[in-house]
Order: structure tokens, then sequence, then C-alpha cells
């Protein structure tokens, strides 16, 4: 330990440690819109997820005025496979609650950085205690209240705890500014494809056909899905290869891969079977609202991937990235949501000859090409950022360890981070 760090349990640094609970009446009491009721799905390592974001009315927060948000609290998931993530709250999202499932720790603004507090829990060695932590019971993972309490961090200065959460927090501001900004790009992306292949909006003043989804312009067809690509199903040849990517279905999410970390060939799973290359969709077989899908833009020599994934690759029908954005679509998604709920079997799947018949209204390859002229610059640049978004998570993730441990001192990288900011 550094020599300007001292020991705290958490009990000693904090003013509120606590969890919530769940309104009578379980998700049925849930309301469109009103105050912000936090669950575990809304907690990830880093960032807060609005997906699934609940919501209560005056009367029901009352109940829970205990357990208010309050902002720059520290929200840490207890209980279930989620434990021990970490994030704090937006301020947008606030007033807010949480249910039983997630402890709000505020910090002791006279002794704690509450930022410096949320990075403390997210550093390696501190969350694998608390995975340890949380796995010491005798049916679910939990961590309870005197566990919280008891917890240890070690704390340098005040100011030095803010310097530090400072630098910290400004990478994560740019991962947060390239996320946003690829929404944004995306959004715009999607809004011209429904402009041109769902509205028509500009071939209004052509002769228009009828066809199985209704009108469509003249010299369009209906596809089927089977029609305009296929399935690859080539097995990845592991001769000669001592090391390999394994990409299983959690780890893509909607168009991202989540690591290129490369594991020992032995000892892979029996799933790890199928090879992909340059201009692969990958498309999870499972759950597609999960969006667990990605587009192979890179070198996939060394990727293996899941025999959970659907490998689909375009014909000379259609272009590639179109393709892509034709399967990614929200509708389309939930579309294959729909036939994957009306299968049996123990969890909602899709396979490719089962959404084969899918259809697809096409134009010629030239309107799909000028399409794509257009799209192009948007994706390039989603690219670049999306580059950048991994640099900078693996510069956190190196320097986080080194600045709370304090092996790494502020001046020793300031100029360096400066610099890449």
């Amino acid at each position: 330990m550094s020599k300007n760090r001292k020991t705290y349990k958490l009990s000693e640094v904090t003013t509120k440690i606590g969890s919530g609970a769940t309104p009578r009446g379980g998700k049925g009491a849930y309301k469109e819109s009103g105050i912000s009721l936090i669950r575990s799905q809304n907690v990830l390592d880093f960032k807060f997820s609005v997906n699934g974001l609940a919501f209560i009315d005056e009367a029901q927060a009352v109940k829970l005025n205990n357990v208010t948000i309050e902002e720059n609290d520290v929200l840490l998931n207890i209980t279930g496979d989620s434990v021990a993530r970490v994030c704090s709250v937006p301020k947008e999202f606030l007033p807010a609650r949480v249910n039983q499932h997630v402890a709000i720790i505020r910090a002791d603004n006279e002794l704690l950085d509450p930022k410096f507090l949320m990075y403390s829990l997210l550093e390696k060695s501190n969350k694998d205690l608390l995975l340890t932590l949380g796995s010491a019971g005798a049916t679910r993972n939990a961590l309870t209240k005197s566990m919280i309490e008891d917890f240890e961090l070690q704390l340098p200065p005040l100011k030095e705890q803010t310097q530090i959460a400072n630098i910290l927090s400004a990478i994560d501001d740019k991962i947060e500014n390239n996320l946003a900004t690829n929404k944004t790009l995306e959004d715009m992306a999607m809004a011209l494809y429904k402009h041109w292949f769902v509205d028509f909006g500009l071939f209004q003043d052509g002769e228009f056909i009828d066809s199985e989804l209704g009108l469509i312009p003249k010299g369009w067809a209906v596809k089927r899905l089977d029609e305009v690509a296929y399935k690859n199903s080539k097995t990845f040849d592991f001769k000669g290869k001592e090391e390999v990517v394994f990409v299983n279905t959690g780890d893509v999410q909607n168009g991202s891969f989540l690591h290129n970390n490369y594991s020992e060939s032995e000892g892979l799973p029996g799933q790890a079977k199928k090879v992909i290359e340059p201009n692969d969709i990958l498309y999870s077989e499972i759950r597609p609202k999960n969006k667990r899908y990605a587009y192979v833009d890179f070198d996939s020599s060394d990727y293996v991937v899941s025999t959970k994934f659907m490998i689909i690759r375009n014909n000379e029908k259609i272009h590639n990235r179109l393709l892509y954005r034709i399967l990614t679509r929200q509708d389309t998604i939930n579309e294959f949501q729909m036939i994957a709920e009306s299968r049996s079997g123990t969890f909602p799947q899709i396979t490719f000859d089962v959404i084969g018949h899918f259809p697809i209204v096409l134009p010629n390859l030239e309107i799909q090409n000028n399409f794509q002229s257009i799209v192009s610059p948007f994706e390039v640049q989603q690219a670049n950022n999306l580059n950048e978004i991994k640099s900078l998570t693996k510069l956190r993730d190196t320097l986080l360890p080194k600045l709370i441990s304090g092996d790494l001192r502020l001046k020793a990288f300031r100029a360096q981070v400066e610099t890449i900011l």
C-alpha cells in the first residue's frame, strides 16, 4: 500500500448504505412514466443503462423514501448473476428509488470522493473480493449490508482522490461521447433507410405495383431472406493454432465485438467451432431482442465463434451492408423475437432455416449502391469511434488498478492522458 493511503471500512466513510424494495404488486404496479425505479438490469459496470427502466408513482415512491437516490450516489448490485456491478446514476434520471436488488452507497464528501468510491469498487482486486463475498451464500449470490459496511478501501487524501477520479471520468466521458455520436449517426442512417426503403420517398413520382407487402415501386421486388443470403457452417481448422479468439454469444452486443482476447485452443467449449470471414454477419440464434449481432469488418482468421451464432452471408442480389442494416432494424428484431417465442424450447431461439422466409423489399443493385454511398461515411466514422472506444477502455482499465493502489502517481501520466483526450 502507498504511504499516503489509509484503510477505512465503508461504514466509516459513507453516510448511507441500504437497498430498497419492489412496490406491492410487482411488475404489474409499474407505471408508464413517473419516478424512476432502478433495478439490477440498469446497473452495469461503469455505466447506467436505461434498458428496462421502470417507473412508479408518487404514492409508491413515498413508501420508498428511505432509498431515495441523490446525485453522486454509487449503486451496487447485491444479488444474482449481476452481483457486484457498480455505477452512478446520471442526474437526468433523478428523482429515483432502488429495489431490493440494488444498494445505495453515499459517500461522506468530507472523507471520500463519490467518483473515487465508484472506481475503487470497480478496481479488479476489489471487484474480485466483492464477487467472492457474494458467492459465499448457500443458494444465490448475495452481498449483505454488513458485508458492504465492513468492506475496506485504501484511500489517499481527498484532494488526490478527486484528481484521480477526474482523470478516469474524463476517459469515461470521452467513451460516452463517442457512443452518443455513434447513436446519432445510426439514427441518421436508419432515417435515410426508412425514407428510401420503407416510405419510398424518393420514388413517389414513379409507378407502383402490387406485392405481398403492399404497393412497391415498379422494378422493385419482394425477396425471401434465403433468396438473397445464405448461412455458412464452415468448421474452424485448429491445426497449427495454439491460441485463438473465441467469441460466444455474450461477446457481441449491438454491432460490437466486446473483446479480442486470445485463449488456448485446448480446453475451449464444444460450441467453439464456426469460422467467420470479412463481411460476414454474426447473429445469435438465442433471444433476438438481446441484439447479439455484429458485422465482421476486420481480419478474422484467428476467430472461432459459437455454434449458437448464425453466420449469414449475402449473395449477388443484395449489398452486404444493406443486408446487415435490414437484419438489425428494430422492426426486424421484433419479428424475429416473435418467431423465437412462438417455437417450443427452453428459451426463445431462431435458426436461419426458420427465418429464411422473412420478406425483404429490394430495388436493383444500382439503387442499393447509391444508398450505400450516402451512408458509408457514417459507417466509417462509427467504426473509427468504436476503435477509439476500445483504446480508451484499455487505457482506463490499465490505469485504474495502478491509480487506485497508488502504484502510479498522477504526475506520471497526466500529460499522456490529456494528449489522448
